[in-house]
């Protein structure tokens, strides 16, 4: 055999295994989705009664096993697990902290009224954000959209902290934030389309990679746990020096003027 056949042959054992890996990809996440599917199905079929409890136990098996896998750390964060998400100048003297569920409906509420709010002072070095993900309404609700919606998040933010920030307000925009129960988010597609719309993020061949891949789904069950070991129990949530940021000594404020009262004496304080 002559050496162009010789490395012919080997290159093409090369593409045959990549092919192979591809194939392999595509059919544990078309696992992953019929997965998901049969457990939304379970829990409709319950959801006259039993509870919390079953919904745990329907959880999708994939996100289960994501939880041994290698932890892939996101750019542009800090801690042991990545989980310290921080934006803003570092001359700024005091952090928000900002507990969101990617499928609340509150949450979206509150970035399409006050986020460019929070944005804007972030950029004019009023304060830093430290952004902490949750999960739970997949857990209330059944479906993997929070989490998908969260791995997804990691993504951008490895792209760089302004692409999180302007995919972060995609998500919640009006336009393109599901309901809650329905779950779009659990569709890597939908998110990538919603990304298109973010300047960074169109058709960047790495960051869609990584959202179909599930490159940051460690991470994002780690975010998750960062969030349940706060005592935190709602979203949205803004916390500065400890203390929440509120409009009525309860609820997080729900419009710029609230906010701003409310964000000028957790500043001065």
């Amino acid at each position: 055999m002559s050496k162009r056949n010789s490395a012919a042959a080997k290159t093409a054992a090369r593409e045959r295994l990549r092919a192979e890996r591809e194939r392999q990809a595509k059919r544990a996440k078309v696992k992953r989705q019929l997965i998901v599917a049969g457990s939304v199905v379970g829990v409709l079929a319950i959801a006259g009664g039993i509870g919390y409890a079953v919904v745990q136990n329907n959880k999708p098996q994939y996100w289960e096993s994501a939880k041994s896998d290698k932890l892939v750390k996101p750019a542009n964060t800090t801690g042991t697990n990545g989980t310290i998400v921080t934006i803003g100048k570092a001359s700024a003297k005091k952090t928000l902290v900002m507990y969101e569920d990617p499928r609340c409906p509150i949450c979206a509420q509150f970035e399409q009224t006050v986020g460019s709010t929070v944005d804007k002072d972030v950029a004019d070095g009023k304060f830093k954000i430290q952004y902490v993900g949750a999960t739970f309404l997949d857990d209330k609700l059944g479906g993997e959209g929070s989490k998908n919606a969260l791995s997804a998040l990691g993504a951008a933010l490895n792209v760089s902290p302004e692409a999180f920030l302007e995919y972060k307000t995609a998500m919640y925009s009006t336009k393109y934030h599901p309901d809650e129960t329905t779950d779009k988010f659990k569709d890597d597609s939908y998110l990538i389309k919603v990304a298109n719309t973010v300047s960074a993020l169109k058709n960047n061949t790495k960051f869609q990679t990584a959202v179909k891949n599930g490159t940051y789904d460690k991470w994002a069950l780690d975010m998750s746990a960062t969030f349940d070991k706060s005592g935190v129990t709602g979203t949205p949530t803004l916390k500065m020096d400890g203390k929440a940021l509120t409009s009525d000594g309860t609820n997080a404020p729900m419009t710029v003027d609230t906010f701003n009262t409310a964000i000028t004496a957790a500043l001065k304080g």
